[in-house]
């Protein structure tokens, strides 16, 4: 398998091609482009593509098999699905198949290129944590896991379920990882209603991107970790307990908990 463009768009609209084309050259990114499932298949086939921007409905098959032929042939490209709004539960079930990311259609230029270069960092510490000898994998520790009895929505946002009936959401130390240090966070208020698969914090890195976590479940916040409002670094030093977000109450954790993943003590 040879190394073509850094990026394969898939994606039947030629307005969306080169969309994807023109704003990540602004990164100095190169991109192939596939118009079909057939067509993408043939290129993953023959080359090697880092990063897989693929829509999910497409005139001959959807995304979902884009995912599928990647894990067949052990391919670890980092998958970011494009949707519109009304198939968000599609892109949240894109995200516990394997993809990285779902970014709306149409998306700005923001959007495309933060989570291209989250996709992009991702890669490198796969590939990090790939040159290290079994035996020596505990030498350096990439990123904390989340916590076993936690639930993840892919690598970005984790849950927990309070005995109370509540829930703790937050945000994964891989996804903190990937945009390398926190400048600024954006919270929402108590009362304010989120949805899973939604935006629900704003991050902004020390290199002006603005990074949005999906929500892992929806529900009603009930309280804010002031904790992060008065130290944006908790977030980071203590991801998966003091650097807590929201407090919500669920409103249908039973049937959303199937679009999330089990967290274990195991690197991804």
């Amino acid at each position: 398998m040879s190394k073509a463009a850094d990026i394969l768009v898939i994606d039947d609209e030629q307005v969306v091609q080169d969309a994807v084309i023109k704003i990540c050259a602004l990164d100095n990114y190169t991109v192939d482009v596939a118009a079909n499932v057939k067509s993408a298949i043939e290129k993953i086939s023959k080359n090697n593509y880092p990063i897989i921007v693929c829509d999910i409905m497409m005139p001959d098959g959807d995304g979902f098999q884009i995912l599928d032929e990647l894990n067949n042939r052990n391919i670890d490209s980092s998958v970011i699905m494009m949707t519109g709004y009304s198939t968000v539960e599609n892109a949240v079930n894109s995200l516990y198949k394997g993809a990285i990311d779902f970014i709306p259609k149409p998306f700005t230029v923001d959007e495309l290129l933060s989570s291209v270069f989250r996709a992009n960092k991702y890669q490198k510490i796969k590939s990090r944590q790939k040159s290290f000898p079994v035996q020596n994998q505990n030498l350096e520790l990439l990123y904390v896991n989340c916590p076993v009895k936690y639930l993840r929505l892919g690598y970005a946002s984790w849950m927990f379920e309070e005995r109370d009936g509540s829930v703790l959401i937050g945000v994964c130390d891989l996804f903190l990882k990937t945009i390398e240090s926190v400048q600024e966070i954006e919270l929402l208020q108590p009362e304010e209603e989120i949805m899973q698969g939604i935006s629900c914090i704003s991050i902004k890195s020390v290199d002006e991107r603005i990074h949005k976590i999906l929500s892992p479940v929806s529900g009603r916040i009930v309280e804010v970790n002031e904790n992060i409002k008065l130290n944006s670094s908790l977030i980071e030093k203590d991801p998966y307990f003091e650097g807590w977000i929201y407090r919500i109450i669920p409103t249908d954790i039973d049937y959303e908990k199937k679009h999330l993943i089990m967290c274990s003590s195991e690197l991804l």
